[in-house]
């Protein structure tokens, strides 16, 4: 396993949305995604009782937030999907009401009309930035909320041995390259608490389940 982080194109960002393997592919992703337990994960850093603005960055098409939300015993909300490829908003569900918002991820949160979260989380996404990108990132994350959750691939031999075993359970050639790409541009360690420079944070960073990277972040 390399001992450095390599971020690489992953072949679903170079497809145009329409294209047929792009479009297995992202089901092919919530396969692995309800596989790999994130929405629940990330569930459990927010709590039984969520907060009741959330934000997910590189949302997608929303499928992750609505599994975020079925975890939930109570509550409701607004929730804002952030991508930049558009892409309709979920129809209410639980109390929560979903807001699509077609932006780049710098724009919007540098925009002071986006406004503050309770909580903003992202899913294998953290991953596609290299160092710098994230740091800066990251910076403008804290500017945004008070806590932010996110899952993301590790980076461990295990992690990689799966990744080229996800045809196995049916996954196209976009899907079996990128796998492999995102373990090798994924975390392990303290890694994105090294690229966290806001001050007065409370941070943890640990390996969850199998293959998932956690990282939480709480203003104190």
């Amino acid at each position: 396993m390399a001992a450095v982080r390599v971020v690489e194109p992953e072949w679903l960002d170079t497809l145009p949305p329409g294209d047929p393997r792009a479009l297995r592919s992202r089901r092919d992703l919530a396969r692995l995604n309800a596989i790999m337990r994130n929405a629940g994960i990330v569930a459990s850093e927010l709590g039984d009782a969520p907060p009741t603005r959330i934000a997910e960055i590189g949302a997608g098409d929303g499928g992750f937030a609505v599994r975020l939300v079925a975890c939930f015993s109570e509550g409701g909300g607004e929730f804002v999907l952030v991508d930049r490829l558009p892409a309709p908003a979920p129809p209410p569900c639980g109390g929560w009401r979903f807001e699509a918002a077609t932006r780049e991820v710098f724009e919007w949160l540098g925009d002071p009309g986006t406004g503050h979260f309770d909580a903003i989380v992202a899913n294998l996404f953290l991953h596609h930035f290299d160092d710098t990108s994230l740091e800066r990132l990251l910076g403008a994350i804290a500017r945004r909320t008070r806590r932010f959750v996110a899952c993301e691939p590790r980076r461990s031999a295990l992690a990689l041995a799966g990744s080229h075993l996800v045809g196995l359970v049916g996954c196209n050639d976009v899907t079996r390259h990128d796998a492999v790409a995102s373990v090798r541009a994924g975390f392990s360690h303290r890694e994105i608490s090294a690229r966290w420079k806001a001050p007065g944070w409370r941070l943890e960073e640990r390996p969850r389940g199998l293959f998932s990277h956690l990282f939480t972040a709480i203003g104190e």
